[in-house]
């Protein structure tokens, strides 16, 4: 119940900033242009809260919080006063009224900018996409790419962390090959190419990088012991800093998880530990303590594993300051764009399957999840999405901003509109093309959760 509130809430702000932007900046334009904006309204449907600016414009918040609009005069639908004529949107050249149609997508654009300068400045903490296990078999291990490599770019894609691994596999769906460059544990770089031709991917079921038979990089856990703690049932049994578990009741001991379990289930019992000791194997036998967990009474030891060292700089904060986080900002939003285009492509072409369309809850859960990991993990999800709506309001449909800027196009080649029955016809075809897609999107969600 309060994920889903959560979510809800994630989502409403989420889509309300990215509405509020976008028809901010059809509003901002128009207004430079010298139109009338009648209503500038985030939501749609009745008002929840409205008000009437000295400038004359209403601003309101909708019900529906699916979209918005910005109403401008226009002597097509209103009634316009000769002296008001020029303040109409019909009345602007055609150069005008394709800046503030191409106002809203481009708004789009610079929030993700704005936002992921934002996220860059403040520093995101991340991991280094090093490989861990390599499936055997598989597509990354004919491709020769090793436990403990570095990628450090797919494609055109600078990979600095798994995300941009994501993206950069993403937008090589379809393709024959892919190349990566990858830098090995001693620090030298080569290019090694992937085979995509019987790439298999699910995405609802693994990712990209998942389904290549690459694995994210985790510190081995050896069964030799780096701490024995004080006054434990370890200590009283004799184990010592050094000792490697070999044995557990006569079974071998394969991996520390085992072991652990093994101590997990054994509350009060006594083990019989098969280990060895500078090299001199022995028998230890040890009473397992009791501990409150929480599914109940759970044994241990007290003990502490030896691990692997970790990469260096393995973990970090990924952070620019102001003038490189813009410039960083504005090459991944650039990069978003791009994958966005191929994807759609990619979805024309069969390549990508229209079951990957997300609806409204996939968007939700998307954002109450972002939200829920931290406020710089949101900001990503803000403008991925924001970088996409801007995408799919190019494109040309008449219903869309791309429709209307296709129109004025025609309009510029030819010297005259396009006469409104054509619009019309236009507008009907956009609007059935559209509602098909949102009802795509929304049965993949209901499939997606339902079942």
């Amino acid at each position: 119940m309060f994920d889903f509130i959560g979510y809800a809430a994630a989502f409403a702000v989420t889509l309300g900033i990215l509405v509020a932007f976008h028809e901010f900046g059809h509003f901002w334009v128009a207004r430079r242009c010298g139109v009338k904006v009648i209503t500038y309204s985030v939501g749609f449907g009745k008002a929840i809260w409205s008000r009437t600016g000295k400038d004359g414009t209403e601003y309101q918040l909708g019900v529906i919080p699916l979209g918005g609009y910005v109403r401008m005069l226009d002597e097509r639908v209103d009634a316009v006063a000769e002296h008001e004529r020029h303040l109409s949107f019909n009345a602007q050249s055609v150069y005008k009224r394709f800046a503030i149609v191409a106002a809203g997508p481009i708004a789009n654009f610079v929030l993700a900018v704005a936002v992921l300068w934002l996220m860059f400045g403040i520093g995101v903490p991340t991991v280094k996409p090093i490989i861990g296990e390599v499936a055997a078999d598989s597509i990354a291990s004919r491709a020769n790419l090793q436990r403990g490599d570095e990628i450090v770019q797919v494609g055109n894609i600078e990979a600095y962390d798994w995300q941009q691994v994501q993206l950069g596999l993403m937008s090589a769906i379809g393709n024959e090959d892919v190349t990566l460059v990858v830098r090995s544990r001693n620090g030298n770089e080569r290019m090694q190419t992937l085979d995509l031709s019987d790439w298999q991917f699910d995405p609802e079921t693994e990712s990209t990088f998942g389904s290549l038979g690459i694995d994210v990089y985790q510190p081995h856990v050896y069964t030799e012991l780096a701490e024995v703690m004080d006054d434990s049932p370890a200590a009283e049994a004799g184990l010592q800093q050094g000792d490697v578990i070999e044995t557990v009741n006569g079974e071998a001991v394969t991996n520390w998880q085992q072991l652990t379990e093994v101590i997990r289930q054994s509350p009060g019992q006594m083990l019989a530990l098969g280990i060895s000791r500078n090299g001199n194997r022995q028998q230890i036998s040890a009473l397992v303590g009791e501990q409150e967990g929480a599914s109940g009474v759970i044994g241990y030891l007290g003990i502490m594993p030896k691990t692997e060292a970790l990469p260096e700089g393995y973990v970090f904060n990924h952070q620019y300051g102001i003038v490189g986080g813009l410039v960083k900002g504005a090459q991944q939003t650039w990069d978003l764009m791009v994958i966005s285009v191929q994807m759609i492509g990619k979805l024309l072409t069969g390549d990508v399957s229209v079951k990957n369309l997300a609806g409204p809850l996939s968007i939700a859960e998307g954002a109450g999840v972002s939200a829920g990991n931290g406020f710089v993990y949101f900001l990503s999800f803000l403008a991925l999405l924001s970088v996409n709506l801007g995408i799919i309001n190019l494109l040309p449909l008449p219903v869309l901003d791309g429709g209307h800027l296709a129109f004025f196009m025609v309009e510029w080649v030819r010297g005259k509109p396009v006469s409104e029955k054509v619009q019309d016809v236009c507008y009907r075809i956009g609007a059935a093309l559209v509602f098909a897609l949102m009802v795509l999107a929304i049965s993949n969600d209901i499939v997606r959760y339902a079942f």
